[in-house]
Formats: C-alpha cells, sequence, structure tokens
C-alpha cells in the first residue's frame, strides 16, 4: 500500500489544551507496531469514560483522510484529568494523533475546540502555535489549506423496528457514513468504526457490512465507515438489512426513497446476497404499520410475505408508504 513511511515519523508527539480552571492539559501521542493490538489506545488518569471518549474522538476525526495505514498503535494519555463535562480538549488529542502519523506538523502547538460531528471532520476551534499566531477553523481541512472534507462524505439514515415488548417500542435509526479511500484499504475492517457500540455489536457490524460489499463486488476495501445508532443499547441482528441498505445508499447502489427506508432482516450469507427472517415479526409489523410516513420504503424478509395481516400491504399502500418483501439484496 503507497503510506507515508514510518521511519521518517517521530514516534513520540504532544499537543496541549487550556482548561476551564486555567491549567494546561498535555496530551501525549506515541506510535508503535500494532501487532494485533487495537489501533488506538486512550488513558485519563482515574477517568475510564474520558479516555473512552477520546478513543472515540480519535477514530471518528480519521474518517476523513484518504490514506488508511493500520500497521502501528497509537497510544495517547492525558497528563491531568479535565472536569467530566469539559470537551475543548478533543481537538488537541485529534491534532496528537495526527502529528504522531506524520500528517501534521510536530510542532508545540495549543489547540482548544471539539465536535459533534467528527466522521464529517468539522470542528469549532482554535490551533496557536509557539509563535503566538492562532488560526480559527471550523474544519480539520482549514489546518492544511484544503476544503471542507465533509463535501466528500456520503451519509444515510435508515430505520428498523426496536422491539422489547414494552412502551419503549420505536423505530430506530442507524446511520452510515462513507468516504473514498485512495488506496485501498488491506483491510476491511480495519477502515469500519462502530462507536458506542459494545465489542461484539462493532464486530457484527463489521462482518455484515464486509460479507454484504462482498456481494456487491465493487465494495471492499474503497471506502472508511462510520455507523452510528441512535440507540446502541440493543439485542440481536434484525438491524442488519437497514444496516447494509444504508450503506448501499451510501455507495450509490440503491435508488433512494422519498421518505425514510424502513427494514428489518438478517442474513447468515450476506456474502450471497441472501436476506433471511427475523424474530418477533408480528409486534415489528403493528409498529412499523403505526409509524409509517408517506414516501417512505418497507422492507421484509420474503419468508414474511405469506404471514401478513390481511390488508397489510393496502394499508401501507393507503398512507402512501411502500412494501417489499425480498430475500436478496441487490434485486429491489
Amino acid at each position: 500500500m503507497n503510506a507515508i513511511s514510518t521511519s521518517t515519523v517521530a514516534t513520540n508527539a504532544e499537543c496541549r489544551s487550556v482548561l476551564a480552571d486555567g491549567r494546561t492539559v498535555t496530551i501525549t501521542a506515541s506510535r508503535r507496531p500494532r501487532a494485533n493490538r487495537a489501533d488506538v489506545k486512550c488513558s485519563v488518569p482515574n477517568a475510564p469514560a474520558m479516555a473512552e471518549r477520546m478513543q472515540h474522538v480519535v477514530r471518528l476525526a480519521r474518517h476523513t483522510e484518504v490514506r488508511l495505514d493500520s500497521r502501528d498503535q497509537v497510544v495517547l494519555s492525558m497528563d491531568i484529568t479535565p472536569a467530566a463535562t469539559e470537551r475543548d480538549w478533543e481537538l488537541a488529542a485529534v491534532l496528537a494523533d495526527r502529528m504522531v502519523r506524520g500528517l501534521h506538523p510536530t510542532k508545540s502547538i495549543k489547540a482548544q475546540g471539539s465536535s459533534d460531528a467528527w466522521h464529517l471532520g468539522r470542528v469549532e476551534g482554535s490551533v496557536q502555535g509557539a509563535e503566538a499566531a492562532s488560526l480559527q477553523i471550523t474544519h480539520l481541512g482549514a489546518l492544511s489549506g484544503h476544503a471542507d472534507p465533509s463535501a466528500a462524505v456520503s451519509t444515510v439514515r435508515t430505520w428498523f423496528p426496536l422491539h422489547s415488548g414494552g412502551i419503549n417500542d420505536a423505530l430506530s435509526w442507524l446511520e452510515v457514513s462513507v468516504f473514498p479511500l485512495d488506496p485501498p484499504a488491506d483491510s476491511e475492517e480495519d477502515s469500519i468504526a462502530a462507536p458506542g457500540l459494545d465489542l461484539a455489536a462493532q464486530q457484527d457490524v463489521r462482518q455484515t457490512l464486509g460479507a454484504s460489499r462482498h456481494f456487491d463486488g465493487k465494495g471492499l476495501n474503497r471506502w472508511r465507515t462510520v455507523v452510528c445508532f441512535g440507540q446502541p443499547r440493543f439485542q440481536g441482528g434484525s438491524y442488519q438489512l437497514a444496516l447494509v441498505m444504508a450503506d448501499r445508499l451510501a455507495r450509490g447502489r440503491e435508488f433512494v426513497p422519498r421518505g425514510r427506508l424502513i427494514a428489518s432482516g438478517c442474513s447468515s450469507a450476506w456474502h450471497a446476497g441472501r436476506v433471511d427472517t427475523v424474530d418477533g415479526r408480528e409486534a415489528k409489523l403493528e409498529l412499523i404499520f403505526n409509524q409509517v410516513n408517506h414516501g417512505d420504503r418497507v422492507l421484509l424478509p420474503k419468508d414474511w410475505q405469506e404471514q401478513l395481516p390481511p390488508g397489510y400491504a393496502a394499508g401501507l399502500r393507503q398512507k402512501g408508504a411502500s412494501l417489499a418483501c425480498i430475500d436478496k439484496i441487490g434485486m429491489i
């Protein structure tokens, strides 16, 4: 893979940020061969939740980097602990990560800024160099004189029925954001991030997308991907069809519906494009019917077609929605 030579990049870098109480926190980044370890590891004194937040921030901020080099592990640490509500250290963490990987000059700098859309490269903040000049930025591209990278990110949101048999049953959303890689990644799974999910769910997301892109024939190793869930605490794999469709829509492989795309389905063979049934049919059908809107597109497993309640499809059409029961993606 054509990547930056690690032999010419510093193995350590520091970036500082000023906290609300006037103290200066130093974020130190070190780089070492990955050797099957996590790509990013973070530590904050007596604050594991903040360390997890820093890991998420750094991984998301890498989304709009056109090159993917997963040979090294980056370890980041803070020397003091900010207040739990502070977030202006986030930009310093992102820059420390970039500095130690040779993507930003390793000069002495201070940085203040945070973002709710790091995966789009957006940030409200400032960077101050040793010469005391301060640069106000609204996106990470500004650091190198480039355009806003968010224009190159394609993001699609789909919905799936989240059913547990209680008052919290709802149509929950998931969102897939893709950014083209050049050159292609060596590993599909390294290019997919799913912040907020537990490790097992993250692995399920990666395997689902990797397999469905194999069926696609044009999706493997070409994209950096971030998957976000409106409700990251759930069980089961019935979200998988919604995930696959969001990914295909984001990559221009499907026609965009007028309204929402609502789907329920999983598969043990996404690499073959197959759609399998899922549990909770009756409750999920009722939930979808009650919450569907004009223009929505509903996708369900083919196995449900003969078991739909009388008049179900006609009722959806009356509400202005469309329905398809499928056993394979790519034929909708």
